[in-house]
């Protein structure tokens, strides 16, 4: 598992907490008005893209490359920016674009640090709530709620008869295939918000969370927030998460292995 020098951490957690706060306030003086919706797949599905998200990740870009000039960055809407830097930044600009689109205001701004390809630091940046979650170690998570600050971990006591399970497909399992999983299908009693059903899963508050389709945008930035608050986190196929695609969280050991056997007819 890689992981940062502690005066490496303090740096970085310190950096995103402050753009935290910058986005939030980003948001209220320029983007909370009418937007430009478009669809990426052009009649092929949808898949909306706003002007917010482009105008949220032209700013991360920019207060990245003010501190840290010569790090990657790789963005959903504009692309991977190269360097030699072992250090690269992941953003998913709006996590949850069609909440934003419809007002729900469970969509966020997710960003990772990468050192080496692995994330080590997250951030998942919720305006509209006012509430951000992040890690400044590998094993120091914390939410920031209205100003106020604590540390966060998962329910490591849960149990597979008591878990709360939240899930969602996107699309990605037919009817056929979701029929091989009825146990997870009678289960999923708790609704599925993008990454605030992961954030909710690191303080917490869920005890599993499955989700499809996930691009490295999507999951990276949460995973450090996760493994910091003890959670586990793979794919289907007990991979590491940084593989992105279908993702698994649970509370403990015993969870995981039980849900990873759950969905193995579904994980091929």
């Amino acid at each position: 598992m890689i992981k940062l020098k502690s005066s490496d951490y303090k740096v970085y957690s310190k950096f995103i907490e402050n753009l935290a706060k910058k986005l939030t306030k980003f948001y209220y003086l320029k983007l909370n008005k009418p937007f430009k919706v478009s669809n990426k797949l052009r009649g092929k599905g949808y898949d909306p893209v706003t002007s917010a998200d482009k105008a949220f990740e032209i700013f991360i870009r920019k207060e990245i490359n003010k501190r840290f000039p010569h790090h990657q960055v790789i963005g959903e809407e504009f692309g991977h920016k190269k360097s030699k830097s072992d250090y690269s930044w992941v953003i998913d600009p709006i996590d949850g674009t069609r909440s934003f689109v419809i007002g729900n205001p469970t969509w966020s701004n997710l960003i990772s640090l990468n050192y080496k390809g692995s994330p080590v630091l997250g951030l998942a940046n919720f305006p509209i709530l006012k509430k951000y979650y992040f890690n400044t170690s590998f094993n120091s998570a914390y939410v920031s709620d209205n100003g106020k600050k604590r540390k966060i971990a998962v329910n490591r006591k849960a149990t597979f008869s008591k878990m709360k399970l939240s899930a969602a497909f996107h699309g990605s399992l037919s009817l056929n295939q979701q029929k091989k999983i009825p146990q997870i299908l009678k289960r999923m009693q708790f609704p599925c918000a993008d990454a605030l059903s992961y954030s909710h899963f690191a303080e917490g508050k869920l005890d599993v969370v499955i989700q499809c389709g996930n691009k490295i945008w999507d999951i990276h930035a949460l995973t450090p927030i996760i493994r910091a608050s003890r959670g586990i986190v793979t794919t289907w196929k007990n991979e590491d998460a940084k593989k992105a695609g279908n993702i698994i969280c649970a509370a403990n050991k015993s969870l995981h292995v039980k849900m990873l056997k759950i969905l193995k007819p579904v994980s091929k």
